[in-house]
């Protein structure tokens, strides 16, 4: 554990110089169980150097499978885009299209510390605290920088708002089709009685990636994301 622990730390403290050890690409196929059927997630990750800064985009697409299909058959897309530091992800925009219903999206404007947010037609403006994150980039900041060892605290972005998230930190060792994974597991502590439940597992040995989420949503469906299948492909000098 030590050893990798060491790894990462190595990693992180080279980022951006060694380019040879920033992947490119990760593209990651998750099987999801919910409460009344199953399906899959395809999400890709790219990372780009343009000039003095690298970029990220994040393209997620969630669709139901089998019999399930017949009763959802709209596919959720998730996108987040904007930058990446030593401190993590910068976001500039995400957004979350539900089948034909109009996108929530969110959009950070950093210079003057705002975000504007539209749900449901409706668009509000508000203050924008250091370090926000929309609820997809989250799953991938800790990739670019530590984890405190036993809290985090973030602002995340989730349709109409910003909501300050805090997630106790443990390691566990997880059970997934690609065999036994050591994480980190960041659990968000919830309000006495809400029923909101997300736990999420960050691969120790791979670059923090998530490898399994397991979340309650407001609507109350139960939703466990697991990773089947991981591809990061590297591009050195670009």
């Amino acid at each position: 554990m030590k050893l990798a622990a060491l790894l990462v730390i190595t990693w992180l403290l080279s980022f951006p110089a060694s380019a040879t050890d920033l992947p490119s690409r990760i593209e990651i196929n998750y099987h999801v169980i919910t409460d009344i059927g199953e399906g899959e997630i395809h999400e890709v990750m790219e990372i780009h150097h343009t000039g003095d800064h690298y970029r990220y985009t994040i393209n997620s697409v969630a669709q139901a499978t089998g019999m399930y299909k017949l009763i959802e058959p709209n596919r959720i897309v998730r996108h987040s885009e904007g930058l990446v530091f030593e401190q993590g992800l910068q976001p500039a925009r995400a957004y979350e299209k539900r089948g034909k219903d109009t996108p929530s999206v969110a959009v950070f404007d950093w210079a003057n510390h705002s975000i504007a947010l539209s749900h449901t037609g409706h668009e509000i403006t508000q203050k924008l605290p250091y370090g926000t994150l929309d609820r997809l980039s989250f799953s991938y900041n800790f990739m670019f920088t530590a984890i405190p060892k036993k809290h985090v605290e973030r602002y995340v972005a989730e349709g109409h708002s910003l909501r300050l998230s805090r997630f106790t930190v443990t390691e566990e060792t997880l059970d997934t089709p690609m065999g036994a994974i050591k994480t980190i597991a960041l659990t968000r502590q919830e309000e006495k009685g809400s029923k909101l439940k997300r736990k999420v597992w960050l691969a120790l040995n791979n670059h923090m990636l998530p490898v399994r989420i397991v979340s309650v949503e407001e609507n109350g469906r139960e939703i466990e994301k697991i990773a089947r299948r991981v591809n990061i492909s590297y591009k050195p000098g670009r």
